[in-house]
């Protein structure tokens, strides 16, 4: 197993750094090799500085952390309910957070106030638990988890019907916002974004990782876990919270994503042969940032000039996987 790790997470990284690579080099404004390098030096001329540093180099860190988050929180939502079809976008998180951050921005536009990275991340977050806490409350009703997957579909398409009532009645000057953001995509990010992105989302792998012991106690069933002496509702609520803050700062920052968190645990856990979360935590994360970076990379560049939204790219190559999925699941 270590051997086949070791692999894993060489190929991932050796990607990774092909990814980011390519992010850097190709856009709609063309660069050359040299004048890419000799941006990342901190030479060049001004116009390849400002084209990567200010545009490409903020757009393709908060791409390849928000979908390290989408891979942690697709994993953390697929153990707590035992379930490889359990993420983010599936079962209605994402949608409760887009509804909770939608009525926050048409507030917020309406008294002329600003809403901030920190403040769009508080107001997914309750979003986000609340969808959460009803998906936990149907969970302990319904024992199918096909009837958990529509019932987390109707959720989501009601917080999306808000949404678009919200969007509606919105401000002109916040129309434009809300349509675009509810596409989802990294465009605009800053360096002010990566940095709160960054704040959130390695914390949240931190605690993953220093709660692995417990939560992998957790994923062989609650009974299990006790026995082992882990904190059983301790477990219960940090796999909820870590999720539902990880879904929140993707949908602030790039609104609905979806596929990425049922994708890639489960490739991961496919190429490790193993569900432990201290490996499964670390490769989901880096193979979420693989899968975003080249879902953004195509969708900046096959209609060049103009763009497509990410959820757009991410949904024609998870849509296929999770029919497959459902598909390979028999008595569901």
């Amino acid at each position: 197993m270590k051997r086949r790790a070791l692999l894993f997470f060489a190929s991932a990284g050796a990607l990774f750094f092909a990814a980011f690579l390519l992010n850097v080099w190709v856009g709609s404004a063309g660069l050359s090799v040299s004048e890419v390098f000799s941006a990342l030096l901190g030479g060049g001329t001004g116009a390849a500085h400002d084209i990567v540093w200010v545009i490409r180099l903020p757009r393709l860190l908060t791409a390849a952390m928000l979908g390290g988050a989408l891979g942690v929180s697709g994993y953390l939502l697929q153990t707590y309910f035992r379930n490889p079809i359990a993420s983010p976008f599936v079962l209605g998180v994402s949608s409760g957070a887009k509804c909770a951050l939608a009525i926050a921005m048409v507030w917020a536009a309406a008294g002329g106030v600003a809403l901030g990275g920190a403040l769009s991340v508080l107001a997914a977050f309750a979003g986000a638990l609340a969808v959460t806490a009803l998906i936990v409350l149907f969970a302990s009703r319904v024992r199918g988890a096909a009837t958990l997957l529509v019932i987390g579909v109707m959720i989501g398409y009601v917080c999306s019907a808000v949404t678009d009532l919200c969007i509606t009645f919105a401000k002109e000057e916040a129309i434009v916002n809300l349509t675009n953001w509810s596409l989802g995509s990294f465009a605009g990010s800053d360096w002010g974004d990566v940095l709160v992105i960054a704040c959130f989302v390695f914390p949240c792998l931190a605690a993953g990782l220093l709660l692995a012991k417990p939560i992998g106690a957790f994923r062989l069933g609650e009974e299990y876990a006790a026995s082992m002496g882990a904190n059983v509702r301790l477990c219960r609520i940090a796999l909820l919270l870590l999720s539902g803050l990880l879904s929140a700062v993707v949908v602030a920052f790039a609104g609905p994503v979806g596929f990425v968190g049922i994708a890639v645990p489960h490739v991961c856990k496919s190429c490790l042969s193993t569900s432990r979360p201290a490996l499964v935590l670390p490769a989901s994360f880096l193979a979420g940032a693989d899968f975003c970076l080249l879902c953004d990379l195509i969708a900046r560049t096959v209609v060049s000039p103009a763009e497509l939204s990410v959820g757009t790219v991410t949904a024609i190559f998870g849509a296929p996987f999770v029919i497959a999925l459902l598909l390979g699941r028999k008595g569901t």
